[in-house]
């Protein structure tokens, strides 16, 4: 009659939460605060472990690097990004011919190329219109551009002798008078270290200029293209070549590289 409603009893009369200790009472927002830091605090727990992670792959595993310069063309163009394998500094797997490889250029460590290798441990390599024969057999480059290797395959060719005093140079040789054959063959590429090649022949600064590169000068081999991502790949080592490696070769580790000075 006055304004006031007559309040309803409980449908259990009066029991309440009160009267039981064991009866846990939670209220909504409690429970939604509890809940979104309990998940904080696993979501930061695995982002921390993720970073780990990622931080041993890159230190132990792999390690992304951008190629600078166009002598690995058709391959491998300027600007492109690629992950390579650092495992192979500690030999998995070993090195073979036409792994395309990272490593810091023996002449300026500060400085990182990358090439595709050609000569192994215990054979020799010579060059002639440009044919690169190893062992006397001439070696089949499918990857080859004929218009990138125009004036190395020219007869014409300047074929400077190597100097002896400079590391390397003096483990390869250029042909005599058009022929695969020399008067006198070079001494076959030392243990621990590699005769390698751009595949742009005509603009790659590479073995034939400044020798051989050390095993422990390497320090990744190519996996894969990560961008640009129209030509996103992996990278293979390609052909099944014609010439066997020696029987008992030695193995083999976000930096810029340079293919070319």
């Amino acid at each position: 009659m006055l304004g006031f409603k007559r309040r309803r009893a409980p449908l259990f009369g009066s029991v309440a939460a009160e009267d039981d200790k064991d009866i846990e009472v939670q209220k909504p927002r409690d429970i939604a605060r509890h809940s979104f830091w309990a998940e904080a605090r696993l979501l930061a727990r695995d982002l921390l472990f993720a970073l780990m992670f990622a931080a041993l792959l890159v230190v132990f595993v792999v390690q992304p690097v951008k190629v600078e310069g166009t002598s690995m063309e058709p391959n491998l163009h300027n600007g492109e990004r690629i992950f390579v394998n650092k495992l192979i500094y500690y030999g998995l797997p070993k090195l073979t011919r036409g792994d395309i490889i990272v490593f810091w250029f023996p002449d300026n460590p500060s400085k990182s190329y990358v090439k595709r290798i050609i000569g192994l441990p215990g054979e020799t390599v010579v060059l002639c219109s440009g044919k690169v024969f190893i062992n006397g057999v001439a070696l089949d480059e499918p990857y080859i551009d004929p218009k990138r290797n125009m004036s190395f395959a020219n007869p014409n060719y300047p074929t400077p002798t190597p100097n002896p005093t400079t590391l390397g140079q003096a483990f390869y040789k250029y042909c005599e008078n058009g022929s695969s054959a020399t008067t006198a063959p070079p001494p076959p590429v030392p243990n621990h270290y590699y005769f390698v090649m751009g595949d742009n022949r005509d603009a790659s600064s590479d073995s034939r200029a400044w020798g051989l590169v050390p095993e422990k000068y390497i320090y990744g081999k190519a996996l894969f293209r990560y961008w640009p991502l129209g030509r996103m790949s992996l990278i293979s080592r390609d052909p099944t070549y014609n010439v066997p490696s020696p029987s008992a070769t030695s193995g083999t580790e976000q930096t810029d590289t340079e293919d070319e000075p």
